[in-house]
């Protein structure tokens, strides 16, 4: 039985590098011809620089003032990899978009690369604000945003300290505090917790006298036949043609993972304490009716003030809302931008 679920396995491994399930619609690199994109860049807070994708539908008429949604990617992520899907299919719908990468990721600056920093990733979603509210074209007074699976907890972060973010949205949220603290579903003890802490900080004795940088979670780069079913979602997705992207200066053996040192400050990261705060302006939390993620998001609805809103999609899962647009609920999300965004 054991050889079996080996070859089960490698079969399974060897089909998938073949080629990506892009079933109900995967499109991760769509490309609309109805928006023009505008490669942009502005500093933070902290002065460092902050790169985004700027999504203006065709024809738009730039002597109006039109209203803007920010979208972020997910953690790990790029915004090549589902934030450009969504900015895009929001901008057809008349809303100027802005998909940025957060610092350390991508294109933005930051070292060391692919560091976890929550507080400076909620920052960006502030610059981004400052950005747009001061284009001509852009109503300073409609501002949304829009976080998918880790970007969800940062834009959480961001809205309770930067009212001028009027409508919040959430795709496939992940909090990423809790995540980290606790596990999904409560499935890490405290001296589970401790030990991982405990390697971080000795890991920096090793980085701060040049030892190398080490690396921590994110997606495997094979499968075998004991790989767990959240890590073949994610697989399918930044390990396969329907999603890996590798941005310049990176490699794809980093794609993904955060450094050890880093990632413990996430065990610092509360993004729903005083969610309350950001009533009245109206939230919406989208989840995959069999995301392993869904959670984060029937948590924070619990403890968000009015108004709010939770939206399961049916049949979808964790990943499958990252760029599966006959899943995604593209309507929905027009309609809560358009209602909120007058």
């Amino acid at each position: 039985m054991k050889r079996f679920l080996v070859l089960l396995g490698l079969l399974i491994s060897s089909f998938t590098a073949m080629g990506a399930d892009m079933s109900n619609g995967a499109d991760n690199f769509y490309k609309s011809d109805k928006v023009t994109l505008h490669k942009v860049s502005f500093k933070n807070q902290y002065q460092m620089k902050v790169v985004g994708n700027l999504f203006v539908p065709n024809g738009l008429d730039r002597t109006a003032r039109s209203p803007a949604i920010i979208v972020g990617h997910p953690m790990g992520a790029v915004k090549e990899q589902s934030a450009n899907l969504y900015a895009q299919k929001l901008a057809e719908q008349g809303f100027v978009t802005l998909a940025l990468d957060l610092s350390f990721w991508g294109e933005s600056e930051g070292r060391p690369r692919n560091a976890v920093l929550p507080d400076m990733y909620a920052e960006d979603f502030s610059a981004a604000v400052d950005y747009l509210g001061t284009q001509p074209f852009i109503d300073r007074l409609r501002i949304g945003v829009l976080g998918i699976c880790g970007s969800g907890s940062f834009a959480i972060s961001a809205a309770k300290i930067d009212p001028r973010m009027k409508a919040i949205a959430t795709v496939s949220m992940y909090d990423m505090g809790a995540a980290n603290r606790n596990g999904l579903k409560h499935s890490q003890t405290l001296e589970q917790r401790k030990q991982v802490i405990a390697a971080a900080a000795e890991q920096r004795y090793v980085e701060f006298t040049g030892g190398k940088a080490q690396y921590t979670s994110g997606t495997v780069h094979e499968l075998t036949a004991d790989t767990h079913p959240i890590q073949r979602e994610f697989y399918d997705f930044y390990r396969t043609a329907r999603g890996e992207f590798t941005p310049a200066g990176s490699s794809p053996e980093l794609t993904t993972h955060p450094t050890l040192t880093s990632n413990i400050k996430f065990m610092n990261f509360y993004p729903f304490e005083d969610i309350e705060s950001i009533s009245p302006r109206p939230m919406l939390f989208i989840a995959g009716e069999n995301a392993h993620s869904r959670e984060f998001s029937e948590e924070a609805v619990h403890l968000a003030g009015e108004p709010k809103e939770l939206h399961i999609v049916p049949n979808a899962g964790h990943v499958d809302l990252y760029d599966r647009v006959n899943l995604i609920p593209f309507d929905k999300l027009t309609r809560f931008f358009q209602d909120n965004l007058q």
